[in-house]
């Protein structure tokens, strides 16, 4: 499983590592029962603290997206269809909440905000 974790970034890794696999389960890029590599191998690859992705790995049983067989590892769980879809509206709300709420405390207006968003869908279909 490849991640590409930043030290200089402001987000912590465990949140990196959260986010990645997070983003991977839900595009469908580790299906359903997709063996996860062990904490301590995830900590050696990526070049963290075994701590750092235990605390990770809690995060992504918390939000029940894995799930443990004692003896076996980490498994991606099945998810189905709504449920990814409700994941995928939360995350987009908490990543655009911030941004969109400054650019119209900046002056833009709520119509100029919905270009600027279709606008960015125009170009990623083109893209």
């Amino acid at each position: 499983m490849i991640l590409h974790l930043t030290d200089l970034s402001d987000e912590p890794l465990q949140s990196q590592i959260v986010r990645q696999v997070r983003a991977k389960i839900l595009a469908g890029e580790l299906p359903p029962e997709y063996n996860l590599p062990s904490i301590r191998a995830l900590a050696k690859d990526q070049k963290v603290s075994v701590i750092t992705v235990q605390r990770a790995y809690e995060t992504l049983l918390r939000e029940e997206l894995i799930h443990s067989r004692r003896g076996k590892g980490f498994f991606v769980s099945l998810i189905d269809v709504n449920t990814k879809k409700e994941m995928a509206r939360q995350r987009l709300f908490e990543n655009l909440q911030k941004p969109l709420l400054a650019a119209l405390a900046e002056g833009l207006t709520e119509e100029e905000v919905l270009g600027v968003i279709k606008e960015i869908l125009k170009n990623g279909k083109n893209a």
